[in-house]
């Protein structure tokens, strides 16, 4: 079997051809990856243009600086931390503090545990807690013992007054 030299040189020749081709389409590639994947990291355009020129002129080696040089997170992953920390924050700080010593008490606590300031009052007819300003109970409509009633004459005030001292005695 004898090997004709303009095969082998058509063949070396559509190899190298092949090859070629394949190194623009790899060089091309990386360009447009880079492209993108800086478009979602920054939003400085004169980083956008250095990243794809560092790739489009050093190819492999271009890419290898790029990766190394650029941002660790993407803008979304950004976004996305900074609403986590928002979020977080805002969980601390819905914390009711105590007026007396501005340490963190729960909404359903009467007396704070550590200066036993007022924080504060229960309902005398359904006993839920209410804030210590309300005349009025959210929860039931029951106003609040001492509290001053519309278009109540004297004389009715001091008979239900009257009435109050027998139910407790």
């Amino acid at each position: 079997m004898t090997f004709d030299p303009t095969f082998l040189s058509n063949f070396m020749l559509v190899l190298t051809g092949f090859g070629g081709a394949f190194l623009v389409t790899l060089w091309v590639a990386l360009v447009i990856w880079t492209y993108r994947d800086i478009r979602n990291r920054a939003r400085d355009t004169l980083s956008h243009v250095l990243a794809v020129l560092v790739v489009a002129v050093l190819n492999l080696p271009g890419i290898l600086v790029y990766l190394i040089l650029r941002p660790a997170q993407t803008l979304e992953e950004e976004y996305q931390r900074t609403l986590e920390e928002e979020a977080l924050l805002t969980a601390i700080e819905d914390q009711a503090l105590c007026p007396g010593c501005e340490r963190r008490v729960r909404d359903d606590w009467q007396v704070c545990p550590n200066c036993h300031t007022k924080l504060k009052k229960a309902c005398h007819h359904c006993g839920k807690l209410m804030e210590l300003p309300w005349n009025l109970c959210p929860f039931c409509g029951t106003p609040a013992p001492g509290m001053r009633r519309e278009g109540l004459t004297m004389e009715d005030a001091l008979r239900n007054l009257a009435g109050e001292e027998d139910r407790e005695e």
